[in-house]
């Protein structure tokens, strides 16, 4: 009998230690559980944030569900920690981190300015670029931008292309497709038509029709940084080189625009082409980040002979991924980026006469 009670003795002791651990009498149990599957969180989800806000000593553990700050402070505390027991790139470590960070995006993009999108096309805003597919001209695509935005029409600059056009060409009463991506929100589409063409005024404008329907496409499905540090770009053979490892000699000198999870962009000298495989390479703050990539779309800059190359990467590692979203999401709070930086080298396939060495 008494060998029974010592075990029953010790069985509750290990018992209360590990209820302790996981959050004991104090933690809100009930509360947590309910507002966080209100919330659209699994089970395996609210037990990992659990034990998230129990290691941080979170007075109101639910603040997870919402709160950036919460999550971040949380998520530097969980690195530095980790960092302390030399288990930063420890496998199990990199996925709890990058498990954090999925919660992270997802509370992100829970706020009000992802969620919601323009409903008409009368909020959009001056300065927004937009693509105009004219249908007659076999679908040949022009860049503009919104000028101002009227009850009765939209006023836009001259559509440029650069193919030309007939001189005595209109676009007076012509219908044309309009798409523009709208920041840190999705891609709309509408069809409007040309109200009238003022190409013989000073500043060279359309007044387009507003459309009866705004149609909203490509959500974003992840967070830009925008960044302004110098980097380099090599070209690939094939998207089948790409790695993560770092390159110690060659490529050309470009400077980041943004960059993300799963893409980036950069600035490069010259003229360029989509469709590229390319392989950039560049440092935020103290990490060095790699990222291979194809060249989805190119924005060219006449008057700088310069392109922005838009890249989409490769899968990335879940340990490089952690170290940008560590960025992205400003968790430690440091200034990205910079002003200045290196002059960028022309467009991989361009004549170049520097390089890297």
């Amino acid at each position: 009998m008494t060998v029974f009670f010592i075990i029953m003795g010790i069985s509750l002791f290990v018992f209360l230690i590990g209820f302790q651990r996981m959050g004991g009498f104090t933690f809100p149990w009930i509360k947590f559980y309910v507002e966080g599957k209100e919330a659209g969180f699994s089970f395996s989800d609210l037990n990992l944030l659990r034990r998230l806000a129990v290691d941080n000593h979170l007075k109101d553990p639910t603040a997870l569900f919402w709160s950036e700050k919460t999550l971040n402070l949380c998520i530097r505390n969980t690195i530095i920690k980790f960092r302390n027991q030399g288990r930063e790139h420890d496998p199990h470590s990199i996925e709890y981190i990058g498990r954090l960070f999925d919660y992270r995006k997802r509370v992100e993009f829970s706020l009000p300015k992802y969620r919601l999108g323009l409903r008409s096309t009368r909020e959009i805003e001056a300065g927004q670029i937009l693509r105009i597919i004219l249908p007659e001209m076999r679908g040949r695509i022009f860049t503009s931008s919104v000028v101002e935005n009227m009850r009765k029409y939209i006023a836009i600059s001259y559509p440029q292309s650069p193919h030309p056009i007939p001189p005595d060409f209109s676009w007076m009463g012509r219908e044309i497709h309009v798409y523009f991506w709208r920041k840190d929100d999705a891609g709309y589409f509408f069809t409007s038509r040309v109200l009238g063409d003022f190409k013989e005024r000073k500043f060279e404008i359309l007044h387009i029709d507003h459309a009866e329907e705004l149609v909203r496409t490509q959500k974003r499905k992840s967070i830009r940084l925008p960044i302004t540090v110098p980097a380099l770009i090599f070209p690939l053979k094939d998207i089948h080189q790409a790695s993560e490892e770092p390159e110690k000699m060659g490529g050309f000198k470009c400077r980041m625009v943004d960059v993300s999870e799963d893409g980036a962009a950069v600035l490069v000298g010259g003229r360029a082409k989509p469709g590229i495989p390319v392989k950039i390479q560049f440092r935020l703050g103290e990490d060095l980040i790699v990222m291979c990539g194809m060249v989805k779309g190119v924005s060219y800059k006449k008057k700088t002979h310069q392109s922005i190359l838009h890249i989409q990467s490769v899968p990335l590692s879940r340990k490089m991924k952690n170290t940008i979203l560590t960025h992205v999401y400003k968790v430690f709070d440091v200034e990205e980026g910079r002003k200045g930086g290196s002059p960028v080298s022309p467009a991989p396939g361009m004549d170049v006469s520097r390089k890297n060495s």
